[in-house]
């Protein structure tokens, strides 16, 4: 996204990640202002609203994903857009995206995920009820292992996102 002239803001909650992602980024020179914080932190610290949240592949490894959530939503501004990835809670998840991605194949270390976590998106759709946003999809996302590329599908039963949308004023 900074490559593309966005003004980037990276968060976590760990502080080893943000070390990681600033080293990476520095090696790059490129320019981000990277946060050791929870969405939950942000809030009370009163930081701006952003234009655009992507949560990619993070709702699974939080201990409350509908706080966390709904704290994303209040940080999106008038008229911006959260993109949330992740894991559906499907047998078809069980086996590929946990026994596949970590016992099989061995792209993610044994234990990375916790399928009792993954959420369905009727799941993710009730935790943002309360909040004034629109949200859309599931839309079906498919990682093809030969050719290294995802692509989009009808199939959300293993990856699928979701937008999230707060009306502009």
């Amino acid at each position: 996204m900074t490559r593309l002239g966005f003004e980037v803001t990276g968060v976590d909650a760990s502080e080893r990640n943000i070390g990681t992602a600033s080293t990476h980024a520095a090696e790059q020179e490129l320019i981000i202002d990277y946060r050791c914080a929870t969405a939950e932190q942000l809030l009370a610290e009163g930081t701006p609203p952003f234009d655009v949240i992507l949560n990619m592949e993070v709702i699974e490894h939080v201990a409350d994903p509908g706080a966390y959530l709904r704290s994303c939503a209040q940080l999106l501004a008038p008229g911006g857009i959260m993109i949330v990835a992740t894991l559906n809670r499907t047998l078809k998840a069980l086996a590929l995206a946990k026994v596949g991605a970590e016992y099989v194949l061995r792209w993610l270390p044994a234990g990375t995920h916790d399928w009792r976590k993954f959420l369905k998106p009727d799941e993710l759709r009730s935790f943002l009820a309360s909040e004034p946003v629109d949200v859309d999809g599931p839309f079906g996302v498919v990682f093809n292992p030969l050719t290294g590329q995802w692509s989009s599908s009808r199939d959300s039963e293993v990856n699928y996102m979701m937008t999230v949308t707060r009306a502009a004023s």
